[in-house]
């Protein structure tokens, strides 16, 4: 057996890590793993020197160890000496083809087993690639964390969250900011991710004094760093899936870091060297950023980016690939503009993909004095420094459980498009793999009238190669059904599914999938006569609608209580409305009273073509105000509709975006079952909809409800033509539709209930189910950290009409 005693050092407590970050250097936590005694008589340190040949397709094997031995590989036929070079055929490893050879090293005291794969890194032309090829990372950054045992993971654990992350379209991960558990690279060997494996490296806490005295800028901490760096490389050297080494993170500029790198290049020269701290980038492999926003992402892209001020520099720089190490800042609800960053990547070949902050939150499990469940997070513990939920950043709630944001992520990040041509009848489907072909893949179609099956089957497609295209034909069947009247819209959705159980996923998991629309709705009726209103004391009546006389506003449709429709500007503020390198709008909102409105009725008048209500709606202490006139009618072609047309018009100033435009209406808590017609399953906002696709879906109010660490606005789906409210014990139901697609969230609890809460258990359920029918909504952005809502998403005041119907149903 081998001589060797490893010790995993963990320091860690809840009231430590959730120190503000600025602090992280100062908390305490480290990670170490230390090499304390090497056997006396085995192999020693071992260097698995395996290259691909990309031209020859060929491997070059060859390993070195302390001490002299044999090197056989069974299935390649090889038996060398320590340290002799082979070159044979092989399959190449790749996070797309993890292929991995058994080989065993014996000498004359110890026997090893390795599992090795072929693959060579380089940078040239300006581009990162792997066996002659450039890539594109399709990345998170991970941290070790479990919401009960903090830093201490499970073999099951970390494999976990490998299939979840291959099952959602990852294929990278940089390792912030420490080198993880060696089991995590074994099976990132196994399942096939780019690692970029990083340093146990951050001294972000002396910006707080102008980065005086640094280590990073101190030769007395040159040994230090050198220690850290080379008890990484040394660790990990043999991973197949380790691409690049990352100095740190966060540890300023200074000659200790030159000297990693340097020391790094001597060492393992086929392995490139990345560090965002130095934007000169006049010692790493690639240039590297966080939080570039779109435009300036852009610029990288073209090499157009501010020059530095060392022209040896700056060209250098320019000549390198560009990663965003961090981008997306997944906290609470969105990342939005994933989709504009993934175009921009795919656009500019030097622009080499990124990593999303953050795989995970680092909530806390907790229960309340009555046993209910929920997340802690900074503050929560007594301490007197610390960020707040700003360690909620992650893609995967602390249960593991995906956000709405990670399967935004896996559909812009998919590695097969699928587009539809209605009028050729075509379906191309695009490959943007780097390694593998398509051949693992079957295509199914499906035809849906409003959201209910018509037929499907499979789409015979060729095997498609890495970055090719294939264009087919429509079968026979499909052309035949999609020619057959429609009874509603008629959508057809392409499925690209794995055609065989994989290592991270079972047959027929859903990969990719595209959707056009075939026929639309058919076009709404002419407004039709309206029955007249009738008055009797303080109540209106008009169809099944019956009004308040001195408000105007409805109470009633049928038998069911409604707290009538009214105009409604406000949300929630999400964690990036409430924080923001340029400011908070959340503060904006406030300041402008959003969050106060007050809605004067000035006239309800009745008539030939029903009731009209007149309102000013405004915050006291502003000029700035919204005339909303409300419009109802009962279409007598449409017994039992309740018809209302919202017009609005902005008065006064208005130089800020709006939270949302839409209605606020309350309806019995009974009413707990939402089916819809429109995009779906979950939650979407105009900037994080690529992965709503068109559908009809049903949910219980519950499962509307996204539980993020710190509550805010969420649960909106977006596209909605119309929406089925249902009481599960079988009374009466509302049906809601428009014209115009809209988007809808039903709650059980207000947006002001959401706004004061700091913990999901803060919430108290209401006895009404609180709908929000929104014809339009600000978008997400991720100012938390980053860039805020890109131009074309944010929600400015300006006239608008809003129609909605409103009915009754019965089972």
């Amino acid at each position: 057996g081998r001589n060797v005693l490893a010790v995993r050092v963990h320091q860690w407590s809840a009231g430590s890590y959730l120190e503000d970050q600025d602090m992280w250097w100062m908390s305490g936590i480290f990670r170490s793993v230390a090499l304390l005694h090497r056997p006396l008589d085995g192999v020693g340190d071992v260097f698995v020197h395996a290259d691909y040949d990309h031209t020859r397709g060929e491997g070059v094997l060859r390993v070195d160890a302390e001490a002299t031995g044999r090197i056989t590989v069974a299935e390649l036929g090889l038996d060398l000496a320590v340290g002799e070079r082979a070159r044979v055929p092989v399959e190449p490893w790749t996070a797309e083809t993890p292929r991995l050879y058994d080989v065993e090293l014996t000498t004359a005291g110890e026997r090893v087993r390795l599992r090795v794969g072929f693959r060579t890194v380089v940078v040239e032309e300006g581009l990162l690639k792997v066996n002659g090829t450039p890539i594109l990372l399709r990345g998170v950054n991970r941290h070790e964390w479990d919401p009960d045992t903090g830093r201490t993971l499970s073999a099951e654990t970390m494999r976990h969250d490998i299939e979840l992350m291959k099952r959602h379209n990852v294929n990278a991960v940089r390792t912030s900011h420490y080198p993880p558990d060696a089991r995590f690279l074994d099976l990132c060997d196994e399942l096939g991710l780019w690692v970029v494996d990083e340093c146990d490296l951050e001294t972000h806490g002396f910006f707080l004094t102008g980065w005086r005295d640094n280590p990073s800028a101190d030769p007395r901490w040159r040994e230090a760093y050198l220690d850290r760096m080379s008890r990484m490389v040394e660790r990990d050297k043999n991973h197949a899936s380790v691409i690049m080494w990352s100095l740190g993170n966060e540890a300023g500029t200074g000659d200790n870091l030159r000297a990693m790198a340097d020391w790094s290049h001597e060492r393992d020269p086929g392995r490139p060297v990345h560090y965002e701290g130095d934007w000169d980038s006049g010692y790493v492999d690639v240039y590297s950023r966080m939080y570039a926003d779109h435009e300036e992402t852009d610029r990288i892209g073209r090499r157009a980016e501010e020059p530095t001020k060392d022209p040896a520099l700056d060209e250098h720089r320019r000549a390198l690939p560009f990663i965003l190490c961090e981008y997306a800042h997944a906290m609470g609800n969105g990342p939005g503009g994933l989709s504009e960053y993934q175009r921009l990547f795919e656009q500019h070949p030097r622009l080499q993909g990124g990593f999303v902050w953050e795989w995970i939150d680092h909530g806390i499990r907790r229960r309340t004095p009555d046993g209910r469940e929920f997340f802690a997070y900074g503050g929560d513990f007594g301490e007197v420094v610390h960020d707040g939920n700003f360690v909620a950043d992650g893609l995967v709630f602390p249960d593991r459980t995906p956000s709405p944001g990670l399967h935004e992520f896996k559909k812009v990040v998919e590695p097969v498009t699928v587009r539809i041509d209605p009028h050729a009848r075509t379906v191309s489907v695009r490959s943007t793999l780097d390694f593998a072909d398509t051949g693992q893949l079957r295509f199914h179609w499906r035809l849906e009238d409003d959201g209910v099956a018509r037929a499907g089957g499979e789409l015979a497609a060729p095997v498609v190669a890495p970055g090719g295209t294939a264009v087919l034909p429509w079968p026979a069947e499909l052309a035949g059904a999609a020619g057959a009247a429609a009874d509603g819209e008629r959508w057809l959705t392409v499925s690209a599914r794995l055609a065989e159980d994989e290592a991270w996923a079972p047959a027929d998991h859903e990969v990719a999938w595209g959707q056009a629309l075939l026929t639309p709705a058919a076009p709404a009726p002419a407004p039709g006569r309206s029955a007249r209103p009738a008055e009797r004391e303080a109540l209106i009546t008009l169809g099944e609608g019956v009004f308040d006389a001195w408000t105007g506003r409805l109470v009633r449709i049928g038998d069911l209580a409604v707290e009538g429709p009214r105009l409604d500007l406000w949300r929630a503020p999400t964690d990036n409305d409430l924080r923001g390198w340029k400011g908070s709008v959340a503060d904006q909102w406030r300041q402008a009273g959003l969050d106060r409105l007050e809605h004067k009725v000035l006239s309800v008048g009745t008539g030939d073509e029903g009731l009209t209500v007149t309102t000013r709606v405004a915050a006291a202490g502003t000029d700035a105000a919204m005339m909303a006139v409300y419009r109802w009618s009962a279409p007598e072609d449409r017994p039992g509709t309740l018809r209302l047309t919202l017009e609005v018009r902005p008065v006064g100033s208005w130089d800020l975006p709006l939270p949302r435009l839409g209605l606020r209406a309350a309806v019995p808590g009974t009413l707990d079952t939402v089916g819809w017609f429109g995009g779906g399953p979950h939650e979407a906002y105009p900037d994080t909809r690529t992965a709503a696709r068109i559908g009809r879906f049903a949910a219980s109010l519950d499962d509307l409800q996204t539980p993020y660490l710190f509550p805010q606005e969420n649960g909106s789906r977006t596209g909605v033509r119309w929406a089925l409210l249902t009481d599960r014990t079988g009374g009466a139901g509302l049906r809601i539709s428009g014209p115009v697609p809209f988007a809808l969230a039903a709650r059980p609890w207000t947006s002001e209930d959401l706004d004061a809460a700091r913990h999901p258990t803060d919430l108290v359920r209401r006895d009404t189910v609180q709908l929000s029918l929104d014809a339009a909504l600000q978008g997400i952005g991720s100012a938390s950290c980053g860039p805020g809502v890109l131009p074309e998403y944010r929600l400015f005041a300006g006239p608008a009409t809003f129609t909605l119907d409103w009915e009754t149903v019965t089972d």
